[in-house]
């Protein structure tokens, strides 16, 4: 197999980064090199001048068109809104150009969950409108087209359009290998090539300022540009760079020579490097012949003879999804030095766009940090920065940095709750930490001011208890914020505790910063180390009550316990001195508390862990990304994961279980497939049979990390006693979640009250 030593590298980094503590410092949202000169100084891509180095990534706009791909309000203000907040260039989401040849693309009846701009006149005006909404604030918009999805795509087509999902070759789909995806044929390639320069030339009739071809993480363009996937033996696309090549020529034939041409690009799948020998099992063996970077450098430079204009790269594929998808923790700034082997590569060779330029290279993967960006633009390790969960989390980013007001940017957690899972599951992109994003059409930015004024109590002061407070009290409302213990940020506490957590920790000295600015308003009070009991309640006489008291740890009863040192691990991670010297641990429960625990125990305390999870799956509804990272690098330190094994309690030498270790089990430590959603069957995939047997698991901690149950006792009390004439349960006290759902519910509630 093929190998690339700086992307071996960089793979084998991503596990254990955080212990360069230079790393982890760049990782803060910081102010250090204030005023953002290299930030905010213009460039120019082919014959348009972008004001800034800020490009939006295309994070998503799935299910914000309507049903015939036009554009809708909601998509419209989406991407508005970010233009408001100050960045120069904005891409789109996906925008498939291969309907009725890609069926992964459309859905029966022909409805679409994509955006389009074929078939018809009647998606124009939508595309105009957004383009004029972005222009109005000073910023460009460029349309990423995607030839289609392949192999990546929805194989639910075989069962609603009775049609294979297709692909360069005879590939495995992504969801569900049994399932293949069959070769497009030279006609069909060459009918996607002419409709993409229809799109572009559709698009630059629309005012759109330029095209953005999606030709990473496997698409249906890296399928055919990239001899893992593409191992045609005859035509003119058994040449691996054929398709790329005549795309752009067709593009550039259809939109002239000023016109800018984007290529979104992975510098390597990075999959032989990922998973070495694993690369032998069914779904992998076929792509083992990968593009080398050499390989891609080549074709890159052949991409501009032929009219690209400008490049962003980044590493991997969705059959390592956490690499193009970096999550919570991921480093900071990941690809930098990809993105700086590119620059130095065309700085060698003289690479010049056909209008005469320097290609410019931008910069992807987890820059949201002000100083981080300034510094790589600095060291030339990039000409721009690519932002897209930190403008979804806060779209004022850049007029904030331009300011210097990085104290007041909402920062990004990395939990891919909202913007990646939820379209995923069903949905369309949103926010954990900013309940606006893709609400932006309904949802005004500052909340609309209380008619009648209330004396507000709010309960907890988690991200639930700080959204509804700071929202109720920004809407004119007299607002006590009342916190048990000394500190903002309920079970964010313990969870930005992990180094590979940093986001989090930002995160919660945001909630504090924004709880002490509030703290100055006359209409607010924040009393922390007070216990809201049922008799003070009812003596302040507030109209309205609010409780977010979060969660209380499940701990089950069992048998024998008490003889073993056992400890919640929220406890323990706040502290770690009950640790005890201790060499091994048993975390019982393989959710993401448990997994982020267990890797937390391994990576930063060297202990031999081993995780128990009855349920088939680890860390069942996280992201892709986020569990994909987390398992393989558990795997490289060595973690044991045991899945279908129940706890029945202990016994005089340990922890007893029942695992069942029938060969149907999922292998746990597999992360070259997702998890499929449960409304979603896999006909093919092999009954789980029963073959238990009974173990006794040693070791000197056991880490309980089953889960929560709702703190809503005193909301109940609260309810009977009518101590209030309004009373709201919400956050982790309502149902125990995510902080999608706790500052989407808490918003939700302060602007109506």
């Amino acid at each position: 197999m093929k190998t690339d030593t700086l992307v071996a590298e960089l793979v084998n980094s991503y596990g254990n980064w955080f212990n360069d503590d230079s790393h982890l410092e760049s990782g803060k949202m910081t102010k250090d090199l204030y005023p953002y000169t290299s930030i905010f100084d213009p460039i120019d891509i082919n014959r348009i001048t972008i004001k800034n180095r800020l490009v939006m990534a295309p994070m998503g706009n799935i299910s914000m068109s309507d049903e015939t791909g036009r554009p809708k309000d909601q998509m419209i203000q989406y991407f508005v809104e970010r233009a408001k907040g100050g960045v120069g260039l904005i891409t789109t989401g996906l925008v498939p150009v291969s309907q009725g040849i890609d069926p992964t693309v459309v859905e029966p009846e022909g409805l679409s969950y994509f955006p389009r701009i074929d078939r018809s006149r009647s998606v124009f005006a939508g595309w105009r409108d957004l383009a004029a909404g972005v222009h109005n604030y000073g910023a460009k918009l460029f349309i990423q087209l995607t030839p289609g999805l392949g192999r990546v795509g929805n194989p639910q087509c075989l069962l609603t359009l009775k049609k294979l999902p297709k692909s360069a070759s005879w590939n495995p789909n992504f969801y569900i290998p049994q399932i293949p995806s069959a070769p497009l044929s030279n006609r069909q390639i060459r009918r996607i090539i002419k409709r993409a320069g229809q799109a572009a030339a559709d698009a630059k009739a629309a005012n759109i300022d330029g095209v953005y071809l999606h030709g990473h993480e496997g698409y249906l363009l890296e399928q055919l540009t990239n001899p893992a996937f593409n191992r045609r033996k005859i035509g003119r696309y058994a040449d691996w760079q054929a398709f790329g090549l005549d795309l752009i020529r067709e593009i550039r034939d259809r939109v002239g020579p000023d016109y800018p041409i984007m290529y979104r690009i992975d510098l390597s799948l990075a999959l032989n490097e990922t998973y070495g020998e694993k690369m032998n099992n069914k779904s992998l063996r076929k792509f083992k012949n990968e593009r080398t970077v050499e390989m891609t450098l080549e074709y890159m430079k052949n991409l501009v003879k032929e009219g690209v204009d400008i490049f962003d790269v980044d590493l991997g594929c969705y059959d390592n999804w956490w690499l193009p998808h970096p999550p919570a923790g991921m480093p900071p700034g990941c690809f930098l030095e990809v993105s700086k082997l590119v620059k130095e590569y065309f700085k060698k060779n003289n690479i010049k766009s056909n209008a005469g330029k320097e290609v410019p290279v931008v910069a992807v993967g987890k820059l949201g940090y002000p100083d981080l960006a300034e510094k790589a633009l600095r060291e030339n390790k990039c000409d721009m920065i690519m932002l897209g969960r930190p403008l979804l989390a806060d779209p004022y980013w850049p007029n904030k940095v331009y300011k210097g007001d990085v104290d007041d940017i909402i920062p990004c957690i990395g939990c891919q709750e909202g913007c990646i899972n939820e379209f995923v599951e069903g949905g369309h992109p949103q926010c954990a930490v900013n309940p606006r994003t893709s609400f932006e059409y309904i949802m005004p930015q500052d909340p609309t001011p209380a008619t009648k004024i209330k004396k507000v109590a709010v309960v907890g002061a988690g991200p639930a208890g700080v959204m509804a407070a700071v929202t109720a009290a920004k809407r004119g409302h007299h607002v006590t914020l009342i916190e048990k213990s000394d500190k903002i940020g309920g079970k964010l506490i313990p969870g930005s505790i992990p180094r590979i957590k940093f986001d989090i920790a930002n995160y919660r000295r945001y909630l504090e910063g924004l709880v002490d600015k509030t703290s100055k308003l006359d209409n607010f009070e924040f009393l922390p180390k007070t216990e809201a009991t049922l008799s003070w309640l009812k003596e302040q006489d507030f109209d309205t009550i609010i409780f977010a008291m979060g969660g209380k740890e499940i701990i089950p009863p069992f048998k024998n316990m008490e003889k073993f040192n056992v400890v919640e691990a929220t406890e323990l991670l706040q502290k770690p001195d009950l640790l005890k010297d201790a060499k091994s641990a048993v975390v019982i429960g393989g959710g993401v508390v448990g997994c982020e625990t267990a890797y937390w125990l391994k990576y930063e305390h060297d202990i031999d862990v081993t995780v128990v999870e009855m349920d088939k799956y680890f860390m069942n509804h996280v992201c892709t990304a986020n569990r994909g990272h987390l398992i393989y690098y558990m795997e490289k330190a060595g973690v044991k994961l045991l899945n279908c094994t129940k706890v029945v309690g202990f016994d005089d030498n340990g922890v007893k279980v029942v695992q069942n270790v029938s060969d149907t089990v999922p292998d746990p430590y597999m992360t070259w497939h997702p998890i499929l959603p449960e409304n979603v069957e896999n006909p093919l995939a092999p009954k789980l049979k029963v073959e238990e047997v009974e173990k006794v698991i040693e070791a000197d901690v056991y880490v309980i990390a089953i889960g929560n149950r709702p703190k809503d006792q005193l909301y109940f009390e609260s309810i009977k006693n009518r101590i209030a004439p309004e009373i709201h349960n919400i956050g982790d006290g309502l149902k125990s979640g995510k902080v999608l759902e706790a500052t989407r519910a808490a918003n939700a509630l302060a602007r109506t009250i």
